[in-house]
């Protein structure tokens, strides 16, 4: 049995848009040949990969999630197998699909990109952004190859490129008498910005017997930022984040004090390709990283 690899390559650009026309617009293929090709491969596999639902469109069946996932390792070991024939040739080339939350692409990227491009100019990267949740989940299901998460990070295994802890802001001095914002003190004041913190502020609040209250939380620092300076609350965020955006917002130091971290994440580092592996070797050195298993 052969399957043919570009009905496969096409079912992963329609699971990837949710949408026939939007996948044939973006390969510049006909909406009936990209119906074809689907149904060639169900008929192939003699399975049902999608299912077409009035209210939600476009769905992939459970079949369909597992054959997605496999797909893209196929697409990912072809890549390798290039990439490696490219390495012997003294040309690293292929593609480097990396997940990365705003804050690491503003303050992280730049760099590694910068030094990896010089290098290797014959390398494409694709950035998606997202929450460290969104990203995680991406690794997971191989949408990207790496990706640049807060910590926690298991199951993956993971490289630590920088140490982080959350802060407090708010609009003006009047916690100027307190070296440090006492949660459960000012817990009903308390606006959060998620953005994969989440199991990091719970530990701290269960550990500290603090009563976690969601009476407001955001998804952004930038929104964070405008409900403190409209006196909505005190807000609780990244260190790292936070320094990403800009603002005139007073900063303190929170209690108790929560740490996390910044890594990279894969399934594997032994397994991918000669071109992420280089691209992960860049990053770490950069910033005088070391591997944690």
């Amino acid at each position: 049995m052969v399957m043919n690899m570009n009905n496969l390559e096409l079912f992963m650009k329609v699971a990837e848009k949710m949408s026939i026309t939007e996948a044939s617009k973006e390969l510049f293929i006909s909406q009936p040949a990209v119906s074809k090709a689907i149904k060639s491969l169900e008929t192939h596999l003699n399975i049902k990969l999608f299912i077409r639902d009035k209210k939600n469109g476009l769905m992939l069946t459970e079949v369909g999630k597992e054959i997605l996932v496999l797909a893209r390792q196929m697409k990912g070991i072809e890549n390798k197998i290039y990439q490696i024939a490219n390495e012997e040739n003294k040309l690293l080339s292929g593609k480097i699909k990396v997940g990365s939350f705003p804050a690491a692409s503003t303050n992280i990227l730049p760099k590694t990109l910068a030094l990896f491009r010089a290098k290797y100019p014959l390398v494409n990267i694709e950035l998606i952004e997202g929450t460290s949740n969104q990203i995680k989940k991406w690794v997971g299901d191989r949408t990207v190859d790496m990706g640049i998460v807060a910590s926690p990070f298991e199951p993956y295994e993971y490289k630590i490129l920088n140490k982080d802890h959350m802060v407090a802001i708010i609009p003006d001095n009047s916690l100027s008498q307190e070296k440090s914002v006492n949660l459960k003190k000012h817990q009903d004041d308390i606006i959060f910005c998620k953005g994969g913190h989440e199991i990091a502020i719970s530990k701290a609040f269960e550990t500290n017997n603090i009563k976690f209250k969601e009476s407001l939380t955001v998804q952004s620092a930038e929104t964070l930022i405008s409900m403190v300076k409209n006196n909505l609350g005190i807000g609780i965020i990244s260190n790292f984040t936070l320094s990403s955006v800009s603002h005139n917002l007073i900063i303190k130091d929170i209690s108790p004090r929560i740490i996390r971290h910044i890594g990279i994440i894969t399934n594997s580092f032994n397994e991918v390709t000669p071109a992420t592996k280089e691209f992960i070797n860049i990053m770490v050195s950069s910033y005088n990283s070391h591997y944690v298993n």
